[in-house]
């Protein structure tokens, strides 16, 4: 579909990271599989509780919005996402999905090297955003800039330094802070960066003030994280890649509640937003991608459940061909993959569909290899 969209709006990736291995068993759910119901005698929920997708498939029932969403055509499903032998440790999971590296500790995250051939130059220091505090490994890379808002509200009045000598002096404090040979290219590094988030902090500013919405997010997290993108995206300054997250779904235990709040909190976040772009006009140009760095074990322990895998994922849009992708993965003891879900759909092929059919651009370097589609954008 190119990079430009249908309203003359450039096409937009918005990424909700769902941190800490989200239950994918729990989020959509195979309705009357008795192992599902023998293997998790306690966090269950009944058919009849369930939002309905097909004969076999459920939504959790706390994500009404996400359904809405669905019944309108908007959402594709991909069942079994993950990646050959799979890691259970969250960091080393979360940095392969950052990084579309499986096999090695990989230096540069792969929506960073996405934003580089966005802008090869590095004109436009607010290319991708971040929304939350730190920098996602996925937005690193060599010479590409990336603000991180923590609330866009107050964002760009802390780093409002006016005077030339003052901001060159903070400057320099923290380039003290780095000793031997690398501290002159240190300096260097921050003196661009730091001028760079000031610069992108001027322009975020005002993103607030020129917002209108008939859309009354919720008060929770997320739901201000994507009011923020939002306000950002409808600015028109170009940005291009939205980052945000959600924690922590790592329920070892008391997980009904828990999940039930976190799922459903996301789920209401993701439909206001959803609202909010379509009254923008912005629709055809937008797809929301929510993920997670693993799934958990399809056996519970009695209160909640440990590391495992076979995810899900959800790729939101005007643009996205809704469905279901991939077989549900089964739960049979002979199919599990020692106690977990298979994966069957490689992360990477639903990247290649996003970069190639969606931002216009060669996956193949970013993937690191060459992924069959699967086929959810709409040509």
């Amino acid at each position: 579909m190119g990079s430009n969209g249908s309203n003359g709006h450039s096409k937009s990736l918005v990424f909700v990271q769902l941190t800490g291995g989200n239950d994918a068993l729990n989020t959509v759910l195979p309705i009357n599989d008795e192992h599902y119901y023998n293997f998790r005698p306690t966090v269950q929920f009944q058919p009849e509780d369930l939002l309905e997708l097909d004969g076999n498939i459920g939504l959790n029932p706390n994500m009404t919005a996400m359904k809405r969403l669905w019944d309108e055509g908007k959402v594709a499903i991909i069942n079994g996402i993950g990646y050959p032998n799979p890691n259970r440790s969250h960091f080393r999971s979360m940095d392969i999905w950052h990084t579309a590296e499986p096999t090695k500790v990989a230096t540069e995250g792969w929506l960073g090297q996405l934003t580089r051939d966005l802008d090869p130059q590095g004109e436009n220091v607010l290319t991708a955003v971040n929304f939350g505090r730190g920098l996602p490994r996925a937005l690193s890379a060599q010479g590409v800039p990336v603000a991180s808002v923590g609330d866009l509200a107050t964002y760009g009045l802390y780093p409002d330094i006016r005077d030339e000598a003052i901001r060159n002096q903070t400057l320099d404090m923290f380039s003290q802070m780095y000793g031997g040979a690398g501290k002159d290219a240190v300096k260097e590094f921050i003196q661009q960066t730091g001028r760079g988030v000031m610069q992108g902090a001027d322009i975020l500013g005002a993103a607030p003030r020129n917002y209108s919405s008939s859309v009354e997010y919720a008060n929770t997290s997320i739901g201000q994280s994507l009011k923020d993108a939002a306000q950002v995206m409808f600015a028109d300054i170009g940005t291009r890649i939205y980052y945000t997250g959600q924690g922590s779904y790592d329920t070892h235990a008391g997980e009904i509640p828990m999940h039930a709040k976190l799922i459903g909190e996301m789920s209401n976040a993701v439909g206001d937003f959803w609202d909010d772009v379509e009254e923008h006009g912005y629709e055809n140009d937008t797809v929301v991608v929510i993920f997670s760095e693993f799934g958990r074990r399809i056996k519970d322990n009695g209160s909640g459940t440990d590391h495992g895998s076979g995810g899900v994922a959800f790729v939101i849009g005007g643009g996205v061909k809704g469905g279901l992708y991939g077989d549900f993965p089964s739960l049979a003891p002979e199919d599990q993959l020692e106690g977990d879900m298979h994966y069957n759909n490689d992360f990477r092929s639903a990247y290649t569909d996003l970069l190639e059919d969606w931002m216009g651009v060669d996956a193949k370097p970013i993937t690191n290899g060459t992924f069959e589609k699967l086929e959810f954008i709409r040509k």
